[in-house]
């Protein structure tokens, strides 16, 4: 892996953090909220990763999910209240505040989703090259 800028990457994450900034605002609790909003996340994630990393689609696909994982896990502690940002609405909300399968669940299928969009485009992108010649 090795650092390099993707612009194209960067505009899916911004674009995918203004639907999430959209969700927050607008959908207090359901569906949408907890479950599509974390599917959305670990897709932005990677799209930032990507961004900045040159590397194998699923190596950085699978920092991702271990990245959503050890959050997700990490709320089974107070660790907002030891780092001193739990009264933060903002720490909150990007870090949540419970525990739940149900985020792992959505985080393992934003991931599936990156993975399978990523060879398609992957293939499609080699079978171009062969038309040309």
């Amino acid at each position: 892996m090795k650092f390099t800028l993707n612009t194209n990457y960067l505009i899916l994450a911004v674009l995918l953090f203004l639907i999430e900034v959209a969700i927050a605002t607008f959908f207090k609790s359901g569906f949408i909220r907890h479950t599509f909003g974390d599917f959305l996340v670990v897709i932005l994630l990677y799209c930032f990763f990507k961004g900045f990393v040159a590397g194998k689609s699923i190596s950085i696909a699978m920092v991702t999910l271990c990245i959503a994982f050890a959050i997700e896990f990490l709320q089974l502690t107070d660790f907002l209240q030891h780092l001193g940002i739990k009264q933060y609405r903002w720490a909150n909300l990007i870090f949540g505040n419970s525990f739940s399968v149900q985020d792992l669940v959505a985080y393992i299928l934003g991931i599936a989703v990156v993975i399978i969009l990523e060879k398609s485009l992957s293939l499609g992108r080699r079978m171009d090259s062969r038309s040309e010649t």
